[in-house]
């Protein structure tokens, strides 16, 4: 398997800091002798004013959705690296959970939720980056962010 870290530079992305906590609750759970990790819903919010706002179908474009998926991703990618140090770590992603704050007639949230699932098989390859999924509308989600997502995954 390619270097992550390699792949993100080569994507133009950089990790963003850990996010900070929006409640009373761990980011990241280690379990199974430590071989397994649940890690907790992230938004889209990057920092800097990076946050992507509002119900997909309504205020977002599907595009734009797919950009807060990949954000949530990318959170969940910081929160890993701040809990493991090296996300070459990681030997597979096993599930992902993804809400979409969806407008009542926006039925496209798997294609949402593309946004972030494209960017771990990039970055860790079809077998290691492609895990089981669902992607799930919600009528609302905390501070009306588009989508948040919550990740396990097992490291070598």
């Amino acid at each position: 398997m390619a270097d992550v870290y390699e792949i993100l530079k080569q994507k133009g992305l950089t990790l963003p800091p850990p996010p900070p906590k929006g409640g009373v609750y761990t980011p990241v759970v280690e379990f199974g002798g430590g071989k397994l990790l649940y890690c907790s819903g992230c938004g889209p919010d990057l920092g800097e004013g990076g946050t992507v706002i509002g119900k997909v179908g309504r205020d977002l474009t599907l595009e734009q959705g797919q950009l807060a998926a990949r954000n949530c991703m990318l959170n969940l990618l910081a929160n890993l690296q701040y809990k493991i140090g090296d996300l070459n770590k990681i030997k597979r992603f096993v599930k992902v959970l993804a809400f979409v704050n969806s407008a009542d007639d926006f039925y496209q949230q798997p294609q949402v939720v593309n946004g972030g699932s494209e960017l771990i098989r990039d970055l860790f390859g079809e077998e290691a980056g492609l895990p089981a999924r669902s992607a799930i509308a919600s009528n609302a989600l905390p501070g009306n962010i588009a989508c948040e997502i919550e990740v396990l995954v097992e490291l070598k």
